[in-house]
């Protein structure tokens, strides 16, 4: 949640998860995961196939088979340190609480030094409101500057728990150095004297910490929620619209907004020790999610998720953390889990329907989203999802029309808010080959794109100048576009692609095989991207190379239309170039008039903008809890 210091704590709570991967998942129930026992793996037969099952699943990141394994394994050596923490860890993070606890005491009484197992013991002590052995127990959770920062809070929550404002306050004092433990302090402490009624210091800390940070949506909703609890409306609306500029049409800030407008009360964020533990550990989670620390942040927020079931925007960034990890099965577990009443149930049900188009499960995706519109059959978001959903399935005139619906229901001046329905319905035209209608959505597109989002801008510029090169059109504006695009985001390869083939269209062999090879270079599990060098090696004379290269892109499950391309040319290889088109740096060897013109490809990577998805932008924490509704 707060930059350096967390990322210090995520950090080295990963060294203690290094051994024990998570991700894609086998189907199951959508039910609790806290307390859904694991049942749906067959054990092996001895230890040793216990533990290579485990140990295999850890790797293909797929945490209930770990933890299901794990615990055999155990069974099987129940005196072995080692396989009972990585056991312990497996059954955490899968959330698995009453068999993780169990392995937290045994672990405890082994090694008192555990801090992972001390932390969690912790938290189920602190839930149980015996705020003494809590403290205790945060008290033996680790060293160092990230257990500091954890254990310290989580301990003077433990005080406020018990009562104890006096040492609770003295507990977070102890916090110094870096800024951003300065306004975790604050915020803590602001919320810690909300809770036990010390209003003045409360309102003084939550102030201090929304100077410091009000681009930081849990920051600005504490201190808002507290000021309209004093009665001071006026400044909760101002806090919530300055977020608005940042981050508009927010689903937590739309409801706040609209219920202190309509003179409804805001309930306080925090209103229990509990809660505030939580809320802790949320925004260590949190921060581990946004930095790419995905493995510390899933054990955070499901012991968040232990002390407080309720706090959606973790369970929120749960899912959203599973999500990004491809364990779509669990995320829509995790979003399907969302309080009806929570303002983030929409965002929640829309991303159901994305996970399920995801894993190939269109139909169920279409129903689905559906079934949200009719529920909510203004709402922007819900028809940009069945939008998309419908152009993944490549009904691309159904798309287009979705797409338009959503479009007409945008408020005056709005339009830079929702410049991703634009570019969408761009490349929807484009496939359904009306390139005028594209043409015109994408350069509109291109015009409302924030400067904030250089990757998006990046997608658009690429979409539109690889359209405009494989029609022979704007070719020099088409070069330059697609340089830039690469120098906004000189990592991404398919972007990279798209300007080693528009070399290679132009017929600058030796330049394509440049780029390609770098783009390969950086996803080298891309079929088309293969494809694309194994024909630059073609022309380039390096006929072995090229049939590798395109033996290579068969064996990477290319689109069936793509199979066959590849299967002609593995066969007879590449017939003759065209003649290349004119540009200023390649100019013309005939009449213009008489080139033919090349065959229209579909511009590559039309489906991976840079959405407006995590909420935080451009000030990230805390992360994807903070989330728009649509992908």
């Amino acid at each position: 949640m707060f930059g350096y210091a967390t990322r210090r704590s995520a950090t080295a709570l990963a060294l203690l998860l290094a051994s024990t991967s998570l991700g894609i998942l086998p189907a199951a129930a959508m039910q609790p995961r806290e307390s859904s026992p694991i049942s749906e793996y067959e054990p092996a037969e001895s230890l040793e196939g216990n533990f290579l099952s485990a140990y295999i699943a850890g790797a293909s990141k797929d945490t209930a088979a770990a933890a299901s394994f794990y615990r055999e394994a155990v069974k099987g050596d129940p005196r072995n340190a080692e396989l009972l923490e990585r056991a312990f860890v497996s059954l955490l993070a899968d959330g698995a609480m009453t068999d993780a606890f169990r392995a937290a005491e045994r672990l405890a009484t082994r090694e008192s030094s555990n801090g992972l197992a001390q932390l969690a013991l912790g938290v189920r002590q602190l839930k149980a409101g015996q705020y003494g052995p809590a403290r205790q127990s945060f008290g033996r959770s680790g060293r160092g500057a990230a257990a500091d920062l954890t254990g310290t809070l989580l301990t003077a929550w433990a005080y406020a728990g018990a009562g104890d404002g006096k040492r609770a306050y003295e507990t977070l004092n102890r916090l110094r150095g870096e800024r951003y433990f300065n306004v975790f302090r604050d915020y803590h402490a602001g919320l810690i004297a909300s809770v036990i009624g010390d209003r003045a210091e409360a309102e003084r800390k939550l102030k201090a910490a929304y100077d410091a940070d009000h681009n930081t949506l849990r920051i600005v909703d504490g201190y808002a929620r507290f000021e309209a609890g004093i009665g001071r409306t006026d400044l909760a609306i101002d806090a919530y619209s300055e977020f608005e500029k940042v981050m508009p049409r927010h689903p937590l800030v739309v409801d706040a907004l609209d219920k202190l407008k309509a003179g409804k009360p805001l309930a306080p964020l925090i209103s229990s020790a509990q809660e505030g533990a939580a809320e802790v550990l949320y925004g260590l989670g949190s921060a581990g999610s946004t930095q790419g620390d995905e493995l510390p942040a899933v054990v955070y927020l499901r012991l968040a998720l232990y002390l407080a079931p309720e706090h959606a925007v973790a369970r929120l960034t749960l899912a959203d953390t599973l999500d990004r990890m491809k364990q779509t099965e669990r995320s829509n577990e995790a979003y399907a889990q969302i309080p009806a009443s929570s303002p983030l149930k929409l965002n929640a049900d829309i991303q159901i329907g994305l996970n399920l188009e995801q894993m190939g499960r269109g139909d169920e995706a279409l129903q689905h989203l559906d079934t949200v519109l009719k529920a909510h059959p203004d709402n922007i978001d819900v028809i940009s999802a069945l939008g998309n959903v419908q152009r993944s399935r490549k009904k691309f005139t159904e798309a287009t029309e979705t797409y338009t619906r959503a479009i007409n229901l945008i408020q005056p001046g709005k339009e830079a808010n929702n410049w991703t329905l634009f570019y969408f319905r761009g490349t929807a035209y484009e496939r359904a080959s009306e390139w005028q209608k594209a043409e015109a959505d994408l350069k509109k597109a291109l015009a409302l794109v924030p400067p904030t989002q250089p990757n998006a801008k990046a997608q658009v510029l690429n979409y539109l100048a690889y359209s405009w090169v494989d029609r022979n059109m704007n070719i020099d504006e088409s070069f330059t576009m697609l340089k830039q695009a690469v120098d906004l985001s000189p990592r991404d390869g398919m972007i990279i692609d798209s300007l080693g083939w528009a070399y290679f269209r132009l017929g600058r062999w030796d330049d394509a095989v440049r780029e390609l090879e770098k783009a390969v270079e950086l996803k080298p599990g891309d079929p088309t991207i293969n494809d694309h060098l194994g024909d630059a090696y073609w022309r380039t004379g390096r006929r072995l190379e090229g049939k590798f290269q395109w033996q290579h892109a068969k064996d990477l499950n290319p689109e069936p239309d793509d199979l066959v391309k590849i299967n002609a040319k593995l066969k007879d290889g590449l017939p003759e170039p065209d003649k290349p088109t004119a540009t200023a740096e390649n100019p013309p060897t005939q009449d213009p008039a008489q080139a033919v013109p090349a065959p229209v490809a579909a511009p590559h990577n039309p489906e991976n903008p840079e959405l407006p998805k995590g909420a935080p932008a451009p000030n990230e924490p805390p992360g994807a809890a903070d989330k728009k509704p649509g992908k």
